[in-house]
């Protein structure tokens, strides 16, 4: 496994008193190879996180990324725990949370940038090694940037740097939450820097994080990049699909509306943002690939459109395996949906389809059974001449019983 370091880390605190559920957030990313989750560590318990990177090999990180997390969890500040990358040769740790600020320590090149509410004034301060700070209690950010070796795109992290800490600073001063500034810069960094694959994000108030959604997915392979679609939604009842199955989808299949493309910063923003109009949706009966993400999807905009109702959440379902969506489970009843609307939460019981059957046996008027052995014993046409037989018998019994 070749050695991975995060050029890009990001800590944006827009609420330091905690008490916006999205008021804080942190993300990494990089152009260099195996950006998983280790890369950024997040305590839900004590609302921080330690964001490594530098040169060296990755157990000096390691080593560095321990004793940071130590020194937090006794409750050390900030500052001092980034100053402990300095005591390794190369490692860089940036580190912060909603209540205790933010600070950088070891090998950097940074900007701190402080909002004041007094006068929405916006300072961006350059620093480069040693150890910079946002105080507690400030409303601001700090983002390191640096380019990596093989990036086409190389040279430019010094100027990046610079425009996404002062677009950073605006988008504090003018309201907008810690985790939509998170994704935005990230997208920005992205498409102006090369530094682009995920990494991934974490809401640092809530709890929340993207986990492998953009992580790479094999060894000594690269993530998703941040500044390509990712999915598609629909705005008019809240469905969505991801790449590559999105390719196949110009309209929505559950109400037929437009799809928008989503970009991968931007799913980013969605994930560990907490909106009022969020589900829970708990998935049982199936370990299918696929099966609890795409669920909720189709939970979420049935609840968007015909709100808690059991019924139509079922109808959604069902609707979404005659599509194709929903592999290897077979079809639901209201009874197998479990609402409770006043934790806004969805439990959804399915029951797994028998042997590698993807999808539910069709409605036809012939055995199961039967259909199988005509499978192993007949062509295509022959099964639709039988069938056609079947149903011709069918109408003729129908049209006899009407004349009598």
């Amino acid at each position: 496994m070749s050695s991975v370091a995060a050029t890009c880390n990001i800590i944006v605190i827009t609420d330091p008193t905690g008490q916006d559920p999205n008021g804080a957030a942190a993300g990494s990313m990089s152009f260099a190879q195996n950006m998983f989750q280790s890369t950024f560590l997040m305590s839900k318990n004590n609302h921080f996180a330690v964001l490594s990177g530098g040169t060296g090999s990755s157990d000096v990180r390691l080593n560095s990324i321990v004793a940071a997390v130590a020194n937090l969890e006794n409750n050390a500040s900030a500052a001092s725990a980034a100053s402990i990358a300095s005591s390794y040769e190369g490692p860089r740790l940036l580190v912060g949370g909603p209540y205790m600020g933010a600070a950088i320590g070891g090998s950097f090149d940074a900007y701190v940038v402080k909002v004041n509410d007094a006068d929405n004034s916006i300072t961006v301060t350059p620093y480069s090694s040693g150890v910079a700070t946002l105080e507690p209690g400030q409303k601001g950010a700090i983002i390191h940037l640096r380019n990596t070796d093989g990036n086409p795109m190389y040279g430019t992290a010094d100027y990046v740097r610079k425009e996404t800490a002062m677009n950073i600073g605006k988008m504090i001063r003018d309201g907008y939450p810690a985790t939509t500034i998170l994704s935005e810069a990230m997208g920005e960094v992205a498409r102006d820097s090369g530094e682009k694959y995920g990494g991934g994000g974490v809401n640092l108030v809530s709890g929340i994080s993207t986990s492998d959604m953009f992580t790479p997915t094999e060894m000594n392979s690269t993530g998703y990049p941040m500044d390509e679609a990712y999915a598609k939604s629909c705005d008019e009842c809240g469905w969505g699909v991801g790449y590559p199955a999105a390719e196949a989808y110009e309209t929505c299949p559950i109400c037929g509306g437009e799809l928008k493309i989503i970009y991968a910063y931007e799913s980013l923003g969605k994930a560990i943002t907490v909106s009022p109009d969020a589900v829970s949706v708990s998935v049982y009966g199936s370990g299918k690939s696929g099966v609890a993400a795409t669920t909720k999807e189709i939970v979420q905009a049935s609840v968007n459109k015909y709100g808690y109702d059991a019924s139509a959440i079922a109808g959604s379902i069902n609707k979404g395996i005659n599509n194709g969506l929903l592999m290897g489970v077979d079809h639901v009843e209201p009874k197998d949906i479990n609402v409770k609307e006043e934790s806004k939460a969805v439990g959804v019981y399915y029951t797994a389809l028998p042997g590698d059957r993807s999808s539910p046996s069709w409605d036809l008027p012939v055995d199961e059974n039967i259909m199988n052995i005509l499978g192993s014993i007949q062509t295509a046409v022959g099964i639709v001449l039988i069938l056609l037989v079947i149903f011709r018998s069918r109408l003729l019994k129908s049209f006899q019983n009407r004349r009598t």
